[in-house]
């Protein structure tokens, strides 16, 4: 997404997946934060990009509406 949107990300561009258990409305479900650490990038664009990519990514169009997900941008 980045490349789409001719932004350069340094070699210390990173995605940490937390993923755990919780209580749904049908008992438990997976939960996901993913946490991007994009140096370089202000907040405001990194947190952007972040939710530019979630939406086109392969593996978030095929979890979508069956896991919780919470998207991070770290300090």
């Amino acid at each position: 997404m980045a490349g789409r949107q001719k932004k350069s990300l340094g070699e210390d561009t990173s995605i940490t997946a937390n993923v755990g258990i919780g209580r749904d409305g049908n008992g438990f479900g997976l939960k996901v934060e993913l946490v991007g650490h994009i140096p370089g990038l202000p907040r405001e664009e990194a947190e952007a990009l972040m939710h530019d990519a979630h939406q086109v990514c392969p593996y978030s169009k095929a979890t979508r509406g069956n896991i919780e997900v919470k998207l991070s941008v770290a300090e």
